[in-house]
């Protein structure tokens, strides 16, 4: 089982959501994040050749919650879950738009 460490930015992208959709966020992310993390599934991929803003090596993983997406990473030998941000993606928008 994997521990989830969220970063300080984390709490800061979830002030303007909803309190249900905070629920529904948090909820997918101690769901989908605490068992196999790196298993590819319909709401969670893997993102090549992008660098974040906070972290210079990728990979970085995806996890999609409605219209918000959960940005990680994974330390397999901690078994512990990074949590860096969580942004809102509006429709037919990219991913590098909204980091």
């Amino acid at each position: 089982m994997f521990d989830i460490q969220f970063s300080a930015g984390v709490w800061n992208d979830l002030k303007p959501i909803p309190i249900q959709g905070q629920r529904i966020i948090l909820d997918a992310i101690e769901e989908q994040l605490t068992h196999q993390p790196t298993t590819r599934t319909k709401n969670r991929k893997i993102l090549l050749n992008l660098v974040p803003p906070w972290q210079n090596v990728p990979p970085i993983w995806e996890l999609r919650v409605d219209d918000y997406r959960v940005f990680y990473d994974v330390a397999e030998e901690e078994q512990m879950v990074y949590v860096w941000a969580i942004r809102c993606k509006p429709p037919h928008s990219r991913t590098e738009d909204i980091l």
